[in-house]
């Protein structure tokens, strides 16, 4: 077992700061595809040395009511997975982007060069994902049961050979093809983060220097790249502002 005794809460801060951060950078144009792929690394690692900050998985604690297996009292889970949601509707959804273990796997997995599958049918995925979070909650409420636990996030970051582990290694050989299959189908807390981030304070917007050209669409691989998209399932993944080719057309602002 990788995971160590540092405290939880250190990868929760450094999450909390790194929104902020990543923020930053990204209104004052500083932002680099360099320190994002630096983030991914550090979040990823964050996920296999103390299991944290897992948002979905201290998420299902919380809701259980599971004092140990959040890793701290309930008043500071709630208090912790609030502010990210309250950080989510202000800045967006760089915790799911680039700070959740969960999701760095993912992204890392979705740049191996291999053919990807482009599935323009975010609606259709997002009601997949509320129709798994009423089961979560049933599990959660009426049965006492962990959803998250069928999908091995614990085992696979704990390095834990179980059958939940080698579904989670499915997930991630997936999204080498498909982008962020936990994240934009199966995910508890991104169902919450989603409505943060819709019509959230800041965003990338296009401005009136775009051409029309359209790339950004075609790269977006969540399809939220269009002018008057919520912006629900933008990780900030950056690649539609990599293939744009006019010179200040996409801007994070508010």
């Amino acid at each position: 077992m990788v995971v160590s005794q540092i405290p939880k809460a250190v990868g929760f801060i450094y999450a909390l700061v790194m929104i902020f951060v990543i923020a930053y950078l990204w209104y004052f144009g500083r932002w680099r595809q360099k320190l994002g792929w630096l983030l991914l690394v550090i979040s990823a690692l964050l996920g296999f040395l103390i299991f944290s900050p897992v948002a979905p998985w201290q998420f299902q604690q919380l809701v259980l009511r599971d004092v140990q297996g959040l890793g701290a009292p309930l008043i500071v889970g709630i208090i912790g997975l609030s502010i990210v949601l309250l950080l989510t509707f202000v800045f967006g959804r760089f915790f799911c982007g680039y700070l959740c273990p969960v999701g760095t796997v993912q992204e890392i997995a979705s740049h191996t060069p291999v053919p990807k599958v482009s599935l323009r049918q975010k609606k259709v995925f997002m009601a997949v994902r509320a129709v798994f979070f009423i089961v979560f909650l049933v599990m959660a409420f009426l049965l006492s049961a962990s959803f998250l636990a069928w999908f091995g996030i614990r085992d696979f970051f704990y390095l834990a050979l179980t059958a939940g582990t080698f579904v989670f290694i499915l997930v991630v050989m997936l999204s080498m093809t498909f982008y962020r299959p936990f994240c934009r189908l199966i995910c508890p807390y991104g169902v919450l983060l989603s409505l943060g981030a819709w019509k959230g304070l800041f965003r990338l917007q296009r401005t009136d220097a775009c051409i029309e050209c359209k790339k950004c669409e075609k790269a977006c691989p969540t399809d939220e790249a269009k002018r008057d998209d919520g912006k629900a399932e933008c990780y900030l993944c950056g690649r539609c502002v990599d293939v744009c080719p006019a010179i200040g057309a996409l801007k994070y602002k508010r």
